[in-house]
């Protein structure tokens, strides 16, 4: 379990860092969607979305570890 919270750590701040990065040329849509706060609730979808799947895998890893257990026996 700590290695699986450890490689999320480490997955969630590479992907910060790829959206930290600033574009020399960034897209009207986003200066405007930055300027009415909007791109906020955009990354929290998507923080959100990101989180769920890896929860899902976690809890799919789970089960697959309890069956494979089962069916050593």
């Amino acid at each position: 379990m700590k290695n699986i919270f450890l490689i999320i750590l480490v997955s969630i701040s590479s992907i910060f860092n790829i959206f930290a990065q600033t574009a020399t040329d960034s897209p009207e849509m986003a200066d405007v969607m930055r300027s009415n706060g909007k791109i906020y609730v955009v990354v929290a979808v998507v923080g959100i979305i990101f989180a769920g799947i890896i929860v899902y895998l976690i809890n799919l890893d789970a089960k697959i570890s309890k069956i494979e257990k089962l069916l050593k026996k």
